[in-house]
């Protein structure tokens, strides 16, 4: 699969810690929305299957806590979310507010293997109290454990892009 190159092109400054914090909480109130959304379709598709006043038993009795089906569309809603903004344009919503770029050091879009690889390394990153993402304070190149796992780079661009494209 070639890969495509992301607009607009240039040699842009790697994205600083707190732009990037930046949009991380732009982005995390999207996915909460995405996870309740998710999760509200799938409790009424097993109310669909068990029945209202059985499910409500279901619920009291603790037998949906921990439901592992649910886990895992939850875990792949967010990897879906990620993966086609990372692969496709390079930004998820909360980083085109703050104009920062997912992509590889030739200019191209981060491939679906790589963004799997962000995404896992991103979430052991937060599970570090976020040390993955301190390392940027450290590493000369401004790369986050995720960044340099997946050999790829975020990029701060420049604030009259929407000049570039008309």
């Amino acid at each position: 699969m070639s890969k495509h190159l992301l607009r607009p092109q240039g040699d842009f400054p790697a994205a600083g810690l707190s732009r990037r914090l930046a949009a991380m909480l732009y982005d995390i109130l999207l996915c909460i929305a995405l996870l309740i959304v998710v999760t509200f379709i799938y409790k009424l598709i097993l109310m669909g299957f068990y029945g209202e006043a059985q499910l409500k038993q279901l619920s009291d009795a603790g037998a949906l806590d921990g439901d592992p089906l649910l886990s895992t569309l939850l875990v792949l809603s967010l990897f879906g979310f990620f993966g086609k903004f990372w692969t496709h344009t390079g930004q998820t919503l909360g980083m085109q507010v703050w104009g920062v770029r997912i992509q590889n050091s030739d200019g191209t879009a981060i491939t679906l293997w790589q963004a799997l690889l962000r995404f896992i390394v991103a979430i052991g990153s937060w599970l570090c109290l976020g040390l993955g993402f301190l390392w940027i304070l450290w590493n000369k190149d401004k790369r986050s454990w995720h960044d340099i796992y997946s050999d790829s780079c975020t990029v701060q661009l420049p604030k009259n892009i929407h000049k570039d494209k008309q």
